[in-house]
C-alpha cells in the first residue's frame, strides 16, 4: 500500500491556534486535507521520550483529553489527525469518512508522521490507531516498513480495537464483497448500511454517559456506510488477512468479549458491540513477527472510553508495554 509522496506545503504546519473543539491548552493546524492537533507540554509533565499520534476511527474525532494527559503523563509529546473528511477536516461538501481508497487516509497519517518528527526531532514515533484507523495504520506501517527517515513507518504501533475484519454475515463477508467489489464503482456512494450506534448513544453524558463530545462529528445516530468506503475497508481487509510484515512492535488490544449493540444489551458498557473480538484474536499473527494482545474485560469498543476500571487497566498496560518497547528501539537505534 504505498503512499505517494505530499507536497512540500502539507509535510509542515501552517500556524498553531487554540483547538476549536477543546479549548485550551490543545492546539490544531491545517496539514493538507487533514489537521493535527497537539496538547502542549505542562509545565509539571517530564521531558518527552517519545511522540505519539492518534488516530481515530469511523463515526469518530479527537475528543479524548484524558488520552492526551495520560500520554503526556508518562513522558510522551501527544498529537491527534483527524482524517480527510472526518472530525475537525470535514467540510460542508463531503461525505462524512467517506473515501475510496484507504491509501487516502494512510496519506494523511503519513503527512502527521512527517510533521510530528520535524517538531520532534530525534523522538521515537508511536503511533496509537482506533478501528478503522487501526486498520489503515496497520497498512501503512506495512507499506512503509522498509522506508526510513521522515517517510519511515512508526517505531511502536498500538491498535485499540482494530477493524481488521467485518462483523457480517457470511453471504456479506463473501459474495456480498465480492459482488460489490466488481460493480461498486457504478454506484459509489450508495447506502450499504445505516442504523443508529447504540454505543455512542450510550457513551454521551447527555444519555448518562460519561464524555462529552460533538454529536454532529460522532453521531448517536449513525454514520451511513457507502459502498465505496465499504469496498475500500474490505480491499483492506483482505491485506490484513494474506499477512502483513510490519516491522516495528505492535500491540493489539480489545476487549474481552463482543455483544449485541443494543440497548437491551446488559453488557453495553463491558463488550465490544461494534466489532467481533475473536476476528481480531485469529488476525493477531497476520499483522507481523513481534505482535503482543492485550486483552481488557470489561472494555468497549474504544478501550480509551470504557468504565474506570477497564479504562486505567487499558491505559496501565499499554503505557508500560509502550514505554518499554519505545525504550528497546532507542538501545537499538543507539548500537547501530
Amino acid at each position: 500500500m504505498p503512499v505517494p509522496p505530499l507536497p512540500e506545503s502539507q509535510q509542515v504546519t501552517h500556524g498553531w491556534r487554540t483547538d476549536r473543539l477543546l479549548g485550551e491548552p490543545f492546539e490544531e493546524t491545517p496539514l493538507g486535507p487533514a489537521t493535527l492537533v497537539r496538547y502542549p507540554r505542562p509545565a509539571d509533565a517530564p521531558e518527552p521520550h517519545a511522540a505519539v499520534v492518534h488516530v481515530h476511527g469511523y463515526n469518530d474525532y479527537f475528543f479524548q483529553a484524558h488520552l492526551a494527559r495520560a500520554f503526556a503523563a508518562a513522558g510522551y509529546a501527544f498529537y491527534a489527525v483527524d482524517l480527510r473528511a472526518a472530525g475537525r477536516s470535514l467540510q460542508p461538501d463531503q461525505i462524512p469518512h467517506f473515501v475510496m481508497d484507504l491509501r487516502e487516509q494512510a496519506t494523511d497519517i503519513a503527512a502527521a508522521a512527517r510533521t510530528v518528527r520535524v517538531l520532534e526531532p530525534g523522538l521515537p514515533l508511536v503511533v496509537h490507531a482506533h478501528s478503522t484507523g487501526g486498520l489503515t495504520g496497520a497498512l501503512w506501517a506495512h507499506a512503509h516498513r522498509n522506508a526510513a527517515g521522515a517517510d519511515a513507518g512508526p517505531d511502536v504501533l498500538v491498535l485499540d480495537s482494530p477493524f481488521l475484519d467485518l462483523q457480517a454475515p457470511h453471504w456479506k463477508r463473501t459474495f456480498g464483497t465480492r459482488v460489490l467489489d466488481t460493480v461498486g464503482h457504478l454506484a459509489a456512494t450508495a447506502v450499504v448500511s445505516d442504523g443508529p450506534s447504540r454505543y455512542a448513544e450510550h457513551l454521551l453524558a447527555a444519555n448518562g454517559g460519561r464524555w462529552t463530545f460533538d454529536t454532529t462529528l460522532k453521531r448517536p445516530e449513525g454514520v451511513p456506510s457507502r459502498v465505496g468506503w465499504f469496498v475500500a475497508v474490505r480491499r483492506g481487509q483482505a491485506r490484513v488477512a494474506a499477512g502483513l510484515d510490519i516491522a516495528c512492535p505492535v500491540l493489539l488490544a480489545r476487549s474481552g468479549s463482543s455483544g449485541p449493540d443494543t440497548l437491551d444489551n446488559p453488557l453495553l458498557d463491558a463488550q465490544d458491540t461494534v466489532l467481533d473480538v475473536r476476528q481480531m484474536a485469529a488476525l493477531v499473527p497476520c499483522l507481523g513477527h513481534d505482535v503482543t494482545e492485550l486483552v481488557v474485560p470489561g472494555g468497549v469498543h474504544d478501550l480509551t472510553l470504557s468504565a474506570d476500571g477497564p479504562r486505567e487497566a487499558y491505559l496501565d498496560g499499554m503505557l508500560e508495554w509502550t514505554s518499554t518497547r519505545v525504550g528497546a528501539a532507542v538501545g537499538a537505534r543507539d548500537a547501530t
